[in-house]
C-alpha cells in the first residue's frame, strides 16, 4: 500500500451534467467523493429530477461547501440555507436550490456516487 496517493478533479473518474451543473467524481480509500458545480438557477425539482425519476432527492448528503449558497427544504417542510465553510449532512427527501448569482461548490463525502442517476 502507497504511504500517499493524490488525485485531482481535472482527472475525475466520472463527470455527470445535468441542467445547470455537474458533477465530478474520484474514489479513493474506498470513498467515492464528488464535486458538484450548481449555477446560478440551478433547483433539483427542475434540474435533476426528471433524470433522478423521484418526487424528491432520495440521497443522503455529507457535504462541505466552498463556495455559493444552497437553500434546502426538507419533505416534511423543515429548512435551511448552507453556505461558504458549512459541512452539511442532508437526509434523503428534500429539494434544493442556488441562493444568488454565484455558483455553489459542494463536495460530497457520502451520497455522490448515487447522484443524478435514475433513482437517486
Amino acid at each position: 500500500m502507497a504511504g500517499l496517493i493524490n488525485r485531482n478533479f481535472s482527472g475525475a473518474e466520472e463527470v455527470r451534467t445535468f441542467d445547470k451543473g455537474r458533477l465530478e467524481l474520484l474514489s479513493l480509500g474506498g470513498a467515492t467523493v464528488g464535486r458538484a458545480t450548481f449555477e446560478p438557477g440551478w433547483k433539483w425539482s427542475e434540474c435533476v429530477k426528471p433524470i433522478a425519476g423521484t418526487a424528491s432527492c432520495e440521497v443522503h448528503h455529507l457535504g462541505y461547501v466552498v463556495a455559493g449558497r444552497m437553500h434546502v427544504v426538507m419533505d416534511d417542510g423543515t429548512e435551511g440555507d448552507a453556505g461558504p465553510g458549512d459541512l452539511a449532512e442532508i437526509a434523503p427527501g428534500h429539494d434544493a436550490w442556488i441562493v444568488g448569482d454565484e455558483p455553489c461548490v459542494w463536495l460530497d463525502f457520502l451520497g455522490a456516487g448515487d447522484y443524478a442517476k435514475r433513482g437517486g
